[in-house]
């Protein structure tokens, strides 16, 4: 794929991510800096005319987090203010872009055939799109700097934020999606080339001779 047709999908950058006393505050990226390349990439994008969707996680009212109509649930405010660059706004109940209504043929109709993912998390929605765009026919490209993980602890164990998002990056690159920085997109996209992917047979054989 020489020149393929982008979407920038910006996943659920709303307010339950930025308040570190909320359960799901990102912590690593540190979520300003990856906040900061999420808006470069939607200004990027509607400066090459790549259209904009942002989607929105929304639980229904008295939910712990994305509860319907809370403060929580809102885009963040620099999301909110850039309602001119975007082409089209979903909602979604499911961890999975693909879940939410319209979306599927949103993209069908404006003959899209790769999208780039920015935005949170990288451990859920992120990785869960990514997997999910494979039955779609769709190829993937997230971005490592504008995307963001949480900390992690349950019975299987405990893993950092850091090692959350580096790990699920090294594991999307293996097989569903392109991973570069933000700068490295932009460059692409004004070129209308396609980021350079990995597969899972060359990450297996490159990861066998580095261990």
């Amino acid at each position: 794929m020489t020149h393929p047709r982008r979407a920038l999908v910006v996943i659920d950058v709303q307010n339950e991510y930025f308040d570190a006393d909320r359960p799901l505050a990102v912590a690593y990226p540190p979520r300003d800096d990856s906040l900061k390349r999420v808006l470069s990439a939607m200004d990027a994008a509607y400066d090459a005319g790549v259209p904009v969707v942002t989607v929105a996680h929304v639980w229904p009212e008295g939910s712990p987090v994305f509860a319907e109509g809370s403060e929580g649930a809102r885009l963040h405010p620099e999301v909110e203010a850039r309602t001119a660059v975007v082409a089209n706004h979903v909602v979604k109940r499911q961890s999975s872009v693909f879940a939410a209504d319209g979306l599927q043929e949103w993209l069908r109709e404006n003959g899209i055939d790769t999208v780039t993912l920015v935005g949170y998390m990288t451990n859920n929605c992120v990785l869960a799109s990514a997997a999910g765009a494979e039955t779609e026919g769709l190829a993937v490209e997230v971005l490592s700097d504008a995307t963001g993980a949480v900390h992690l602890a349950n019975a299987a164990g405990s893993a950092s934020a850091q090692q959350i998002h580096e790990t699920l990056l090294v594991l999307l690159a293996s097989n569903w999606a392109a991973v570069a920085d933000t700068h490295a997109w932009i460059s692409a996209i004004g070129t209308g080339s396609a980021l350079e992917k990995s597969d899972l047979v060359s990450s297996a054989l490159q990861g066998r001779s580095e261990h």
